[in-house]
């Protein structure tokens, strides 16, 4: 006897959009319509490789008090600084609200918030929210950053990174860690600085 079950059909499911943090580095990518965390020294060169994967506008939202800012200089490296859009909030709560007010819109395609301190399980679940109707209602699929301090550990994110440079094999480069995914494993990777013309190299560490 056949027994079937109205939830089980015979579409595959299909695996949801994301985007590569580095050309061609597939185990390395992070959903859209989602928010997602990085930490570490190296945090916001890591935010400008994912921009640099992208295509538009990109909203960085900073706190108004905050000194340490990016350049243009330093950002021509990855992206050309036009497409960087900054929101400088003169309240820290007004930081996240930022951030998901513009997840909802998914006006753009990737939304980045260096904050100050940890947001709480709450509000991250509010910015997944606000990325799933940005989705439902743009054309853009709304990826969101949070850059955070120390070792970082917002509650309640799709994905946890931590990047620092990394010198012990004598060549520039970095040291990246996935230290929390929802359908992957804790993992690391070093990184090798490109030469020009060419791709990064990607080893396990």
């Amino acid at each position: 006897m056949v027994i079937s079950h109205p939830l089980l059909g015979r579409h595959t499911m299909r695996p949801a959009p994301a985007i590569s943090l580095l050309p061609g580095a597939d185990e390395l990518c992070l959903a859209q319509g989602r928010v997602h965390e990085v930490s570490g020294p190296a945090r916001r060169t890591f935010a400008m490789w994912l921009a640099a994967q992208t295509e538009g506008p990109v909203i960085w939202i900073v706190a108004s008090w905050e000194k340490d800012r990016l350049g243009s200089d330093g950002v021509s490296a990855w992206i050309d600084p036009a497409r960087l859009l900054f929101v400088t909030p003169r309240r820290g709560e007004d930081l996240l609200w930022t951030m998901e007010e513009v997840l909802r819109s998914g006006a753009v395609s990737l939304a980045i918030a260096d904050l100050p301190d940890l947001p709480g399980l709450t509000q991250v679940r509010r910015m997944h929210l606000a990325g799933e109707t940005g989705a439902q209602t743009c054309h853009n699929i709304p990826l969101g950053l949070l850059v955070t301090p120390g070792q970082g550990g917002a509650p309640g994110v799709e994905t946890r990174w931590h990047m620092k440079s990394s010198h012990s094999t004598g060549e520039d480069g970095w040291h990246l860690q996935r230290l929390r995914a929802r359908t992957a494993p804790h993992k690391s990777w070093q990184i090798t600085q490109p030469a020009a013309r060419t791709g990064p190299e990607i080893k396990t560490a």
